[in-house]
């Protein structure tokens, strides 16, 4: 009961509240707020920014779980090998995951600074031809939010998928490895097949959290320049905060409820489907 009165009065209550609001063209604080029925929807339907929001997205999405899952499982990968010093290489792979954004976007901010300790190095190394102004152009703004997302959550893809490599039988890879097959091959066959669900279950979270993305970008680059770092999150803060556009920003929350929904869904329909071709 506790549970259900939360979920119900907190949760269901804030959406319904939320849908509600979408339906209003409110500034927050008017109250004598406008009904505009589903005239916000078709205003997000024509709104650039809005579709430029979802490519970020999309984009974000592919890079930054590909990255996160090749680097997490090959760390994995490593550890459960015999490695000196692996409680060591655990927690400085884990360790990202706890510091909080707004700890690590001013030392971000810094370092791809114009005058920061990237350039520096570059300058340095006789590589000074490829500094430029990373967080200050459209074309390598998006790619450093990316790189620190991946730098931040690859820990959290590394420890669930060290422990799902530690559920896969060992006998099955002692019988593998009894037969000939090369780490490499243990690998592919087996230790990536056997931890399929983990991937799975990643990939449902990437989903959500590429398209609930806010933090990262709004700390370091504020969503732009240019709306080059513009995500759904970022969007809804300042259509919803700044500009005072309650209604409209309601709308877009909804909108992203229902990306976060349907992607979530298609991850584990996709999932199913593919266990059941294989007999899984």
């Amino acid at each position: 009961m506790p549970a259900f009165v939360l979920v119900v009065g907190i949760l269901y209550y804030c959406i319904g509240e939320t849908g509600y609001l979408s339906t209003l063209d409110w500034d927050g604080t008017s109250p004598t707020p406008t009904s505009v029925g589903l005239g916000n929807y078709e205003q997000i339907l024509q709104d650039p920014i809005f579709w430029q929001a979802i490519w970020h997205t999309v984009i974000f999405f592919i890079v930054t779980f590909t990255a996160q899952t090749a680097i997490g499982f090959v760390f994995a990968a490593l550890l459960h090998s015999k490695v000196k010093l692996g409680t060591l290489y655990k927690v400085i792979v884990f360790t990202p995951v706890v510091i909080a954004p707004a700890t690590m976007a001013p030392v971000f901010r810094q370092m791809f600074a114009a005058d920061g300790q990237l350039n520096w190095t570059l300058d340095h190394i006789g590589l000074g031809f490829l500094s430029q102004p990373w967080l200050a152009q459209s074309s390598t703004a998006m790619p450093v939010i990316m790189f620190i997302t991946v730098w931040n959550f690859t820990g959290l893809t590394f420890v669930l998928y060290y422990a799902a490599m530690g559920q896969i039988d060992p006998e099955t890879l002692e019988a593998a490895r009894t037969d000939g097959a090369s780490n490499i091959r243990t690998l592919v066959s087996i230790v990536w097949p056997g931890v399929r669900g983990t991937t799975v279950a990643l990939g449902m979270l990437s989903v959500i959290g590429a398209l609930k993305t806010f933090d990262v970008p709004y700390l370091v680059t504020i969503g732009g320049p240019n709306y080059a770092t513009e995500f759904l999150g970022t969007y809804i803060y300042r259509i919803s905060i700044p500009s005072a556009h309650v209604g409209y920003g309601a709308a877009l929350s909804i909108m992203l409820l229902i990306l976060a929904l349907v992607g979530a869904i298609a991850v584990a329909v996709r999932a199913n489907r593919k266990d059941s071709e294989t007999g899984v």
